[in-house]
């Protein structure tokens, strides 16, 4: 066998020479391809404009948001209507105004967090739009599909745009709000939840009710700047008008005064009168303007303190008069029950 040899020089100079041809290649093909305008697109421009956008959504989110809370602080520090900041005058501290102001924030408050929904959901809206289109999808039939969906939903949803837009006008109107005692839809309660959609009532029950916004007509406030505890005192027929009027008026004024309700009464009691005229006994109403919502248990408790007082002073109540019982010896009992001899 014959083996053939080769030079070790040979191979020495051919190396070098073949790697450094391959290492050309490779940075002629690396080059040709970066300065490829499709590459230069992929990797550079869009990229760039992408980070823009998103840039340009960042800094549109923060500025919105920015905007509406220095809005909502605005209006919630200028002053109001009611002539709680007037020049010259003493701020008004009382307990009334203390509540109105309290829901007046909370209005304010929730028409802000509905302002930056809004429009978080614009500028996000438009910054996926606007990638989609760098990174080349037609937007155009996306844009047309969503107007088409839109109408549609439109048709098929407009109570769901009722709720939306009472709730609006709701909220922008203040005719409710949170802790407010309402009567909606034969439905009495305290408002423990609202949104755009749905109001959420407790009744006295206990039963929570979820009411749509656009299926509300009419509704009733009993928390709205103050309510009025009445008083309906029953009095017999037999009792001297003018003492029992003297001493219901009275014990009022005295209850209204007890610690145990002072906080909750904005005004002095009054005695309206007589209210109802029956064949064994007449009502006296007695009425006190209290703190929003109060009124229940002002009542419940000038109740109790007038009643008192009405015993005290021996003012009969009706069926309390005594009675007289007489047997008759002309009745005469039978089997058909009592006859009576003529």
């Amino acid at each position: 066998m014959h083996f053939s040899t080769i030079s070790p020089t040979y191979i020495l100079s051919a190396a070098p020479e073949s790697t450094e041809e391959r290492v050309t290649e490779a940075v002629s093909g690396l080059s040709a391809w970066w300065n490829d305008p499709e590459t230069q697109q992929n990797f550079v421009t869009r990229p760039f404009w992408i980070l823009v956008i998103i840039l340009v959504a960042l800094l549109a989110h923060w500025a919105s948001s920015r905007l509406i809370n220095r809005a909502t602080k605005k209006a919630i520090d200028k002053p109001t209507g009611n002539g709680r900041f007037r020049r010259g005058a003493a701020p008004d501290d009382s307990p009334q105004a203390r509540s109105q102001e309290q829901r007046r924030i909370a209005r304010f408050k929730t028409l802000s967090n509905v302002g930056r929904s809004f429009a978080a959901i614009v500028i996000w809206v438009w910054a996926i739009m606007a990638i989609l289109d760098q990174v080349g999808i037609n937007v155009a039939p996306l844009v047309a599909s969503a107007g088409i969906v839109g109408v549609a939903l439109g048709f098929g949803a407009q109570s769901l745009v009722k709720d939306f837009l009472s709730g609006m006008f709701i909220l922008l109107e203040n005719q409710y709000g949170v802790g407010d005692v309402i009567a909606v839809n034969d439905v009495e309660g305290t408002v423990e939840d609202m949104t755009m959609r749905i109001t959420t009532l407790r009744d006295i029950d206990g039963t929570l009710w979820y009411i749509r916004n656009g299926d509300i007509e009419q509704v009733g406030n009993n928390s709205d700047r103050y309510s009025v505890a009445r008083m309906e005192v029953p009095v017999s027929l037999f009792a001297d008008p003018s003492k029992a009027a003297d001493v219901i008026i009275n014990a009022a004024r005295t209850a209204a005064q007890d610690e145990h309700v002072r906080r909750d009464i904005i005004g002095e009691p009054e005695l309206l009168g007589v209210s109802n005229f029956s064949t064994d006994h007449l009502t006296y109403r007695v009425t006190v303007d209290t703190m929003p919502g109060a009124q229940w248990g002002v009542s419940r408790f000038m109740y109790e303190q007038i009643l008192e007082a009405m015993q005290e002073a021996d003012v009969r109540l009706p069926g309390s008069e005594p009675m007289l019982m007489r047997n008759d010896p002309r009745e005469k009992i039978t089997e058909r029950g009592p006859s009576h001899d003529k």
